[in-house]
């Protein structure tokens, strides 16, 4: 199993995928949760690798998953959010007048921080690392 995680100052975004990109857990969390939430994760899955994305606070969260003995690789996170949108509207299609808006002119209404770490991890499967 492989850990994704986009980093953030307030919140990260905490994927777990399987080998052949199917996602086992998928979660936005409190920054302050991160190392917690890595442990409980490891002791529920067992991880292989944390994909990190290379984000402004990229740093911080890579010395905290160091200090957990887990290997790490940095990820190039350029247009992760954009494509993170996408894949939110098509997993959830707007409705009512939405639906008559384009995706691309639309906010989602949560957070898609999950989804960034699902695709940092995706990218790392197809790049044979």
């Amino acid at each position: 199993m492989i850990i994704g995680v986009d980093p953030g100052k307030d919140k990260c975004g905490v994927a777990v995928l399987n080998s052949s990109g199917d996602v086992k857990f998928s979660e936005v969390i409190p920054t302050i949760d991160f190392e917690l939430t890595l442990k409980k994760l490891s002791a529920q899955f067992e991880i292989s690798n944390v994909i990190l994305g290379n984000g402004t606070t990229h740093g911080a969260a890579e010395k905290k998953i160091l200090a957990l003995n887990f290997p790490v690789q940095v990820v190039d996170e350029k247009f992760t959010t954009e494509e993170a949108r996408r894949e939110y509207w098509k997993q959830n299609p707007p409705r009512g007048w939405r639906k008559f808006l384009p995706t691309s002119l639309q906010v989602p209404p949560v957070p898609v921080d999950n989804i960034v770490a699902e695709i940092l991890v995706k990218r790392f499967l197809v790049s044979g690392k």
